[in-house]
Formats: structure tokens, C-alpha cells, sequence
């Protein structure tokens, strides 16, 4: 056996090791710089991607490198039986930049929407309300993949073999306000959007519909609660979706972006909700340590930085231009241009599957990320450059090129 059979032969061992959770393509990122990746053969590949929203400032961020370094030389964990500054001080710019009032730090964008709904029944409870339980979603709607955000996903197809889903959870059509109105009731503790839908094929809920949503929330009594696990820490172009809206949640759920790489997720409540939390309601052993608030200071000062997200607008703005130059030159081939800011979808027609498309865009060294309603997902680093973004569309371009062609053939 030669070298490098030996090392196929290692890397199958190891690989099987591994739950088979995950489709994953054949491919191992052993670094990265800003927008690009790089494999343990030494090809780059342009990342849009983001590790699904993940990477904000891109791979090995100067100033993410250098926190988490400094903050590693001295103290990674003590669990929050004790005060852990870092916590107070992104507290308290979370806080700040929404107008709210308080944060419970968590490590996942599952937690983070697990525990807003259990504030959100807890609030009611303490209101003197208990029967309020209700959460309602929107069709399309994903929230994670614990038990509970499982009920409050809207894909039945995840739910298959785990069992009696936990009651609590009712769907409506996404943007339908006329629906909504139909299902609020004394039972309803909250409703529960993405702004900016991830999962469910980058679409955008539109301001108006917000607004109604706070609007039909105030008139029976029930609280809101803003998803932003995706569309939040900059990538719509304002730190968070909603605000376009005009609207204030009363509880906001954020993760991915907001450590730019590193696992930690975030609720931010009003007082009055927060307050319905007191010692012994929740907890997380991990959450909130010291290494992620290290990273996630970080990241809100950068995206604070005066014109860093009036930057993000423009630069997004050029994209969508050049992608909607592409769907002009394949009219029926490109259904309609989805999404706001870096959270961008193309939705293909069906002949199309965007499956495909992200796969042959891979094999020219270009990553996205594909989405419900055969929609094609870019989700590139805040920081892509011009140059970076004529690249990626000139890639895609090439990619539906051939895939119109074959189709026509």
C-alpha cells in the first residue's frame, strides 16, 4: 500500500466513525482568509457560504484571532454560578443596539429559540394567563432540530421516526396576516417569525407584514418573537431584519453570526418578559463562557464601526444587481431573486434543481448553500469584496449556462 492509499485507507476509518448525520461533500477545509477556503490539497475555494451564516467577518478575522487568543491565556470556563464580565458588556451592547432590556446567553440558534419560547409561556404565566401556550409559526418557517423546535418547524419530513412531537405549536401561511388574525385567541402566548425566512427559501416576510404581525399581537394580548438566528447580525444589512419594520419585539432570538464562527447563540427580552425568568428557570452549563464572549464583543464592534453596514448595503446591493442581470438572460430558467442583503436566494424552476446547481458551482471552487423551494442560498462573509462578488456571480452564471443548455439538449 502505498502513501497515499494509506492515507484514503485513514481517512475512510475515520470518516466511519462519524454519525451519518450530515450528506457531506467529499471535501476538508484545513484553513482560511477573509472569503476563501482551503483544502488539505491546497485548493481555495470563494465561500458563500459562510458555514451557513455563520463566518460574519470571514475566516481568521485579525481581531477574532487575537480576542479568542488572549482570552484563551486566561480563563476559558467557570459556568454561570458566578458573574462572567464578558457576558455583562454584550449584554449590555445587545441590549443598547435593540432597545431591550436583557439577555440570556445560550449556544445554538436551537437553544436560543427553544429558550424564547419558554420565556415567552413563562411570561404568560406570571401575567396570571397560564392557558396562554400557543406559539404560532409560519408555513415554511424553520426554527432547529431539538424536540421542541421540531414541532415549531414547519417540515413534517424531519419529524419522521422521533415520536410524538410536544404540543404547543400551530402553523399559518407565511405573510398571510388575514390568517394569523384567524388563529389568535386567548391561547396564543406568541407568534414567532424570521423576518428574512433561512431554511424555507430566503423569503422575506416584507415590513408591512411585520407590522401587522406586532399590530394583531398588541390586540390579543400576545408577544412576539423575531427569529433573527439567520437573518440577524448584519447580514440583511442592518444588525437586525426587523428593523426596517418599524416594529420592537418583545423577544429576539440570535446565534450563527454572532460569534463570526465561534458557538454561541443569544435571547434578548423586555423587561416586563425577562422579569417572568428568575433563578432555576433555565440554565445552560456552557453558555455565555468567557472564549465566546470574547469573540462576539468582537464581532458587534466591527459590524458597529461607522459605515460597516452601510457598506454590507452596497456591496449587497451589487450583487442581487449582477444576479438579477443573470435571471434577465434566463428568463423561466430563474422563477425570482429572494431575500435581503447577503441573505440572497435564487430560486431556479424545478427542471432546475438547485441541488444540482450548488454542486456544479462547487466544482469550479465556489460554495452556496441551497434551500427550500429549490432555491440556491449565498450567505457570503460581510466582508466579500467587489471583486470576490463579480467572481462568485460570474461562476453562477457559467453553472446555469450549462444547465440551460442541457436542459434545452
Amino acid at each position: 500500500m502505498n502513501d497515499q492509499q494509506t492515507k484514503d485507507a485513514s481517512m475512510a476509518a475515520s470518516q466511519s466513525a462519524v454519525m451519518k448525520t450530515y450528506g457531506r461533500a467529499e471535501l476538508a477545509f484545513v484553513s482560511g482568509e477573509g472569503s476563501w477556503l482551503v483544502t488539505d490539497d491546497g485548493n481555495r475555494y470563494l465561500d458563500c457560504a459562510s458555514g451557513i451564516a455563520v463566518n460574519t467577518l470571514g475566516h481568521s478575522h485579525p481581531g477574532l484571532v487575537a480576542a479568542l487568543r488572549e482570552q484563551a491565556g486566561k480563563l476559558w470556563h467557570t459556568s454561570n454560578l458566578y458573574r462572567i464580565p464578558g457576558q455583562e458588556r454584550v449584554a449590555a451592547k445587545l441590549a443598547s443596539l435593540t432597545g431591550l432590556d436583557q439577555v440570556y446567553f445560550c449556544n445554538s440558534g436551537a437553544e436560543a429559540n427553544e429558550s424564547a419560547v419558554k420565556i415567552a409561556r413563562r411570561a404568560m404565566h406570571e401575567r396570571g394567563e397560564p392557558d396562554r401556550m400557543t406559539i404560532l409559526c409560519a408555513t415554511g418557517s424553520f426554527h432547529g432540530r431539538t424536540l421542541g423546535m421540531l414541532a415549531a418547524t414547519d417540515k413534517p419530513a424531519n419529524r419522521t421516526g422521533f415520536g410524538p412531537m410536544p404540543d404547543g405549536f400551530e402553523h399559518v401561511a407565511f405573510g398571510n396576516l388575514n390568517a394569523l388574525r384567524d388563529r389568535m385567541g386567548p391561547h396564543v402566548a406568541a407568534v414567532m417569525i424570521e423576518p428574512v425566512q433561512g431554511e424555507g427559501g430566503a423569503r422575506d416576510a416584507q415590513d408591512e407584514y411585520l407590522a401587522g404581525v406586532r399590530a394583531a399581537a398588541d390586540e390579543f394580548g400576545a408577544l412576539v418573537i423575531a427569529d433573527e438566528v439567520q437573518s440577524g447580525i448584519g447580514r440583511t444589512g442592518t444588525l437586525f431584519a426587523y428593523e426596517t419594520s418599524g416594529i420592537r419585539p418583545d423577544i429576539i432570538a440570535v446565534a450563527k453570526g454572532l460569534g463570526g464562527g465561534f458557538p454561541v447563540g443569544a435571547v434578548i427580552a423586555s423587561e416586563a418578559v425577562g422579569n417572568a425568568m428568575t433563578p432555576g428557570t433555565h440554565g445552560s452549563t456552557f453558555a455565555g463562557n468567557p472564549l465566546a464572549m470574547a469573540v462576539a464583543e468582537v464581532v458587534l464592534d466591527e459590524l458597529g464601526a461607522p459605515g460597516f453596514l452601510e457598506d454590507v448595503r452596497r456591496r449587497a446591493g451589487i450583487m442581487r444587481d449582477s444576479l438579477q442581470a443573470v435571471a434577465d438572460r434566463h428568463e423561466g430558467a430563474v422563477v425570482e431573486l429572494r431575500g435581503r442583503g447577503f441573505l440572497c436566494g435564487v430560486r431556479l424552476a424545478d427542471a432546475l434543481p438547485a441541488g444540482d446547481a450548488v454542486a456544479a458551482m462547487r466544482e469550479e471552487n465556489l460554495l452556496t448553500v441551497p434551500a427550500g423551494e429549490n432555491t440556491v442560498r449565498f450567505l457570503p462573509p460581510l466582508v466579500i469584496s467587489e471583486a470576490e462578488i463579480s467572481l462568485a456571480v460570474e461562476t453562477f452564471g457559467r453553472v446555469l449556462d450549462r444547465m440551460v443548455a442541457a436542459g434545452d439538449g
